[in-house]
């Protein structure tokens, strides 16, 4: 008979976490399967109704919740907090840990084969569950995603650095690949969706200003901006080569705090950018102090290079008068 090779190479992964990773591994390889065949395996991309905050659900996001849910009954976990469920659920009353999950990031993408992919927290479980995820996103022991893309890889933080696993479609196993992922402490890529500029706050227009002038701005230099719909697909970009992506808070009803959620999507990422040597605040303040008061809340992001992601924040504490200037007028950062 034969048997499927473990899913994931347990090297440089801690003995009480291996269950899980391993577990998350397993049902990320059945995914990239299915997401690979596209069309040919059904309507993955068809709308089933919409989750606990009325965002729109895909037929492969429900997939994906069930597939993990289950896969990690028996990999030490007792609390299981899922961006498409209300609450907590309990999935084994002897497990230690806490684990929060986005099943699938950017499911928008489904139908236009582009990167989507999946992010996943987990922390120590306390007895009661939801006080098991509102807390500061420094009391992670480890946080990653999987990206499926032309490559399936899964990046991942045990709180020493960050490892990149790629599944070698030859062994259908997740091989390391690199031991120790840092980004680039600045660069002249910027991501955010330029659409929303009218909503935007002064500090963020000012800043994308800047960016946008080129040569002749402040900056004296020329930026590329990106914007893949992703919040996955932007950080492995970021992890590889440096750069700043923003979803800032904006005018727009039901974006006065942002839009993405604390528990599933910034904090994880936050602990793998800063683990890499980048940075992810607020806008101003670090990502990983923040302490969320609902499992579903949500946080304007910044995260990315270093000095990208302090330039951001220094346009916050501008004074008011600066910031309205136009960028051909103000200093920051003239050489």
């Amino acid at each position: 008979m034969l048997t499927r090779p473990d899913p994931i190479a347990a090297e440089a992964i801690p003995t009480a976490l291996f269950p899980a990773i391993s577990a998350i591994a397993g049902v990320a390889r059945e995914l990239s399967s299915v997401i690979a065949r596209g069309p040919l395996g059904g309507a993955l991309g068809r709308e089933t109704g919409t989750n606990a905050d009325g965002d729109g659900q895909k037929a492969l996001d429900l997939m994906a919740d069930a597939a993990f849910a289950e896969a990690l009954q028996t990999a030490g976990v007792r609390w299981y907090a899922s961006e498409e469920r209300d609450g907590v659920t309990e999935i084994d009353a002897d497990g230690c840990l806490a684990l929060a999950i986005d099943p699938l990031d950017g499911s928008s993408n489904i139908d236009v084969n582009v990167s989507i992919g999946t992010i996943f927290s987990i922390l120590p479980a306390k007895e009661d569950a939801e006080t098991s995820f509102l807390r500061r996103g420094a009391d992670q022991i480890a946080a990653g995603y999987v990206i499926y893309g032309p490559q399936t890889a899964m990046v991942v933080t045990f709180g020493d650095g960050v490892r990149m696993y790629i599944l070698d479609p030859a062994t259908q196993s997740f091989m390391l690949a690199a031991n120790s992922v840092t980004i680039p402490s600045s660069s002249r890529e910027f991501a955010i969706n330029a659409s929303n500029y009218r909503h935007w706050s002064k500090p963020i227009r000012a800043y994308v200003d800047d960016c946008l002038s080129g040569t002749e701005g402040p900056r004296r230099a020329n930026y590329n901006m990106r914007w893949i719909a992703s919040l996955v697909a932007e950080t492995h970009r970021i992890l590889a080569r440096g750069g700043v992506f923003l979803y800032p808070a904006d005018a727009r009803d039901g974006y006065a705090r942002g839009r993405l959620r604390t528990v599933y999507e910034c904090a994880p990422i936050a602990m793998l950018v800063t683990q890499a040597g980048g940075a992810a605040t607020d806008g101003c303040d670090p990502i990983l102090t923040r302490i969320p008061d609902s499992l579903h809340a949500r946080t304007p992001f910044v995260f990315g290079s270093t000095e990208n992601v302090e330039q951001v924040s220094v346009y916050h504490d501008l004074p008011e008068q600066e910031i309205s200037a136009l960028f051909g007028s103000r200093g920051l950062f003239r050489a």
